[in-house]
């Protein structure tokens, strides 16, 4: 069973990583949109399509735009704050216990 564990710690911290890597790829996205960034840039074009299919997402199912400012990135960070409090914890826990 202490394959099992270590497999299992294993794989919550990638995806504790993999989600702590994402929320910088969003912060940076969306603090990047408040200039006039290049359309052309690579980087602008890498942080629009990790980021707009996850937006995309997200404003089939809940209205994001109050006052003409767009939450999505706030509310995508909630579910990713969500994400890692219960389900990584619940799994590095289960790990622990093994």
């Amino acid at each position: 069973m202490n394959v099992l564990a270590t497999l299992l710690s294993a794989i919550g911290e990638i995806l504790y990583m993999v989600t702590f890597l994402y929320t910088w790829i969003i912060i940076i996205s969306a603090l990047i949109t408040w200039v006039k960034p290049d359309p052309y840039n690579p980087v602008v074009q890498t942080l629009y399509r990790l980021t707009e299919p996850v937006y995309a997402k997200v404003r089939e199912y809940i209205p994001t735009v109050f006052g003409g400012i767009d939450v999505t990135p706030i509310i995508v960070l909630l579910i990713l704050k969500f994400f890692e409090l219960f389900f990584i914890k619940l799994l590095m826990d289960f790990a622990h216990s093994l």
